[in-house]
């Protein structure tokens, strides 16, 4: 549960701070297309689906000693990323490099969170998914 806290947090904040420095316009494509008045780039609903789903995915598929399994929840988890970072397009309230940018920033942050969890987890300062707890 901390872990996917931690993730998404911190998704959210390092989106917000790349918004206020980019402080780029929202697309005015269709006229009749939501209005929505904080910045654009990057989206913050592909980092944010990227960060939670994919952080999700992996720790199913930690979870799972069977195969499909793990390919199930990491296919599902990026088809979720991409079906969210896909609607920003259509609705006309993204550009596709906000929506691209979004997906990466969210990548490489689900990522680096992992990382970290591992390293907790390889010096035993968090729980392995036996239960056994760290020194």
């Amino acid at each position: 549960m901390l872990l996917v806290l931690a993730s998404v947090g911190g998704g959210q904040v390092t989106v917000a701070l790349l918004k206020m420095g980019f402080e780029r316009p929202r697309p005015n494509l269709f006229p009749n297309a939501p209005q929505v008045f904080t910045a654009s780039f990057p989206s913050a609903h592909a980092t944010l689906s990227a960060v939670t789903y994919l952080t999700l995915g992996a720790l199913l598929m930690r979870l799972q000693p069977q195969h499909r399994l793990k390919v199930f929840f990491l296919a599902l988890s990026v088809f979720l990323t991409v079906l969210v970072g896909t609607s920003r397009i259509f609705l006309g309230v993204h550009c596709p490099t906000d929506v691209m940018a979004g997906w990466c920033l969210g990548v490489v942050w689900a990522v680096l969170c992992w990382g970290a969890a591992l390293w907790l987890q390889r010096r035993g300062k968090v729980e392995h998914l036996d239960g056994k707890q760290g020194s």
